[in-house]
């Protein structure tokens, strides 16, 4: 297959670096906010109607801020790299098909939990949370993962054509391959999503931890200072292959200042990406590894309440860090290991020059967003920790 012809054109390109930037950082404010998801898997903790209750009203209070950032996540990757949604979206669109299901399913829980009468029980209700919690964020780390292992398709940019897969029509699996195809890296791709998942649920527990009031569900925390503990044993583990894998596999570079746009493998590439631009990303990576462990630290082991803001920084910066390794430095963000120029970059998938520059001027509502999901947080907290007497109160609008 041809190469997909690229434009380098340095205003173009550093308009792609900035959207790219962007959505590093909107992605790594959705690791912070997935502190729902992991706790929506910790109910089995509660071992009472108050203690469940606790738990439900303190995530119930923000899972419209995880979709919130959720959104503006996919919207500006949609608007500023368009060629990345149709392939996606129309070819892995199994995983992204389930994931959404999985926040479908959320939303509906939270508002008919605990309604009288439901027709499916309070039980189901419960599992549809663990499924988004689990299933949900497992998922959302192979996608990711795939960012560096690639994908099993081919695209003709002259054609417009995109093949998925290799089997049969109506056979393929679009997009599952990615946890299940260890020849093609799977066992990166689940190492990515269980350390995902491991982190939502540390967050989560942290959180509610914060929130919670600690002298009325004494014996809550220190389950949930215990669940801290033993999922970052298992996070450590996840992000060792995750390391390892970063360190030893091929990646996908091309030239940034070839117009063929020509991809090829490279040994070592994101340890190169993770020490180019004067090591930046690699200080940024080890400030936000350190922040995130003390806050684990502090929790854990100190008995602090406060260990969620710390690890949560920390999250942020780590995510930022992960897609900058991904899509930066001439490196294919969505690589594809069917054919190889079929690729997806920054360059070769992008809106218009134009297009861009009109969306960098709309960017900068994006600090009022944000301004507003922490003025909401702030009406949200500032009434206290959740108590026994909020949830029995019927004017406190409790889950």
């Amino acid at each position: 297959m041809t190469w997909a012809p690229i434009t380098v054109d340095a205003t173009h390109f550093y308009l792609q670096v900035y959207w790219w930037i962007i959505i590093a950082v909107l992605g790594g404010l959705f690791l912070l906010m997935t502190f729902v998801q992991g706790g929506q898997t910790l109910f089995h903790t509660a071992k009472s109607e108050d203690e469940e209750r606790a738990i439900l009203n303190s995530l119930g209070r923000k899972w419209e801020l995880t979709f919130t950032t959720l959104v503006l996540f996919g919207g500006a990757l949609y608007a500023a790299f368009p060629l990345f949604y149709a392939i996606s979206f129309g070819g892995a669109y199994w995983v992204w098909m389930l994931i959404l299901f999985a926040f479908v399913l959320q939303a509906v829980s939270y508002e008919y939990m605990n309604k009288p009468n439901n027709l499916i029980g309070k039980g189901a209700y419960k599992a549809f949370l663990y499924f988004n919690g689990f299933v949900g964020m497992v998922l959302i780390g192979a996608a990711v993962g795939t960012f560096f292992t690639g994908s099993n398709f081919s695209y003709d940019p002259v054609t417009k054509v995109l093949h998925w897969g290799t089997a049969p029509e109506g056979f393929n699996l679009r997009g599952l391959e990615a946890a299940i195809d260890f020849k093609h890296g799977a066992w990166f791709n689940l190492a990515m999503g269980i350390l995902v998942f491991a982190a939502a649920r540390i967050l989560g527990a942290m959180w509610l931890i914060n929130d919670i009031d600690n002298k009325e569900f004494p014996e809550l925390i220190e389950r949930l200072r215990g669940i801290v503990k033993r999922c970052f044993v298992v996070l450590l583990v996840a992000l060792g292959v995750v390391l390892f894998g970063w360190l030893t596999m091929k990646g996908y570079a091309y030239d940034i200042h070839d117009p063929t746009g020509k991809v090829y493998y490279e040994d070592g590439k994101y340890l190169h990406n993770l020490l180019a631009f004067g090591a930046i990303q690699l200080i940024i990576l080890l400030i936000g590894l350190v922040l995130y462990v003390f806050g684990v630290f502090v929790t854990a082991f100190k008995n602090s309440t406060r260990g969620i803001w710390f690890s949560g920084l920390g999250i942020v910066l780590i995510g930022i860090i992960v897609f900058t390794l991904a899509g930066l430095n001439g490196t294919s963000f969505y690589p594809s290991y069917a054919d190889l120029q079929s690729s997806l970059t920054i360059q070769n998938s992008s809106g218009s020059k134009y297009t861009l520059m009109v969306m960098a001027w709309v960017s900068i509502s994006v600090p009022f967003v944000l301004g507003y999901i922490a003025w909401v947080w702030y009406q949200m907290k500032k009434g206290g920790p959740i108590t026994k007497e909020e949830i029995a109160d019927p004017e406190s609008h409790a889950y």
